[in-house]
């Protein structure tokens, strides 16, 4: 077994997600800017906690979990997440974790709906259960690309309730990322216009300032 490992490694050496130098998942400079802090944004009225600030190396951890499907980089947001978690103070609340869904084509092409499989993930570490109460009423662009005002522009009236689904609890919105924070923005909308009102937001990264 040891010899197949390590000619697994000869043909098909470890990289590192950020950089992709050879050797490990996380080189120990990218490792320095995927550490998990803890930062407090507003989007409109609601707050949004993260863990890391956004950053090149950032992105590509992110893409290497979000559409590579990579396991290990899985685990490096999964941590950020319960991290801030920990962090946000939310003891005397009764959480329950709403995953920002991916869209239909998205979820298909990845094989996974993205944040739901790692909210999963993160629920089964805290304890927190996930009420996936969220689904798209529309279509969508894809928000890469876009300015702040486009993606504004794309989200707005995006998000629906989903059928049959009353949660009860403190709801906290959950993503990988928070850029513009339209698309938070847009989650936070859709909750309060069916009487349901989110306690806050948790991501992995923040953009500082926002987009």
């Amino acid at each position: 077994m040891k010899t197949l490992d390590e000619l697994s490694q000869l043909i098909f050496p470890t990289r590192c997600y950020g950089c992709n130098s050879i050797g490990l998942t996380i080189c120990a400079s990218c490792r320095r800017e995927w550490q998990p802090h803890y930062y407090l944004t507003h989007i409109q009225t609601l707050k949004v906690h993260s863990a890391i600030l956004y950053s090149p190396t950032a992105s590509k951890i992110i893409l290497a979990a979000k559409e590579s499907g990579l396991k290990g980089a899985d685990q490096l947001i999964i941590d950020a997440i319960v991290n801030v978690l920990n962090r946000a103070n939310f003891d005397l609340f009764n959480v329950r974790l709403v995953p920002i869904p991916s869209s239909k084509s998205n979820s298909r092409r990845r094989g996974r709906n993205f944040i739901a499989d790692l909210c999963n993930e993160v629920s089964r570490r805290t304890d927190i259960p996930v009420i996936p109460i969220l689904d798209f009423a529309r279509r969508v662009k894809d928000q890469s690309g876009l300015s702040a005002h486009e993606r504004a522009v794309n989200m707005k009236g995006a998000f629906t309730i989903a059928a049959g689904v009353y949660p009860r609890g403190d709801l906290i919105l959950v993503d990988d990322v928070v850029t513009t924070g339209a698309t938070v923005a847009e989650a936070a909308r859709a909750l309060n216009s069916h009487g349901f009102h989110p306690l806050g937001s948790v991501t992995a990264c923040v953009a500082q300032p926002l987009r």
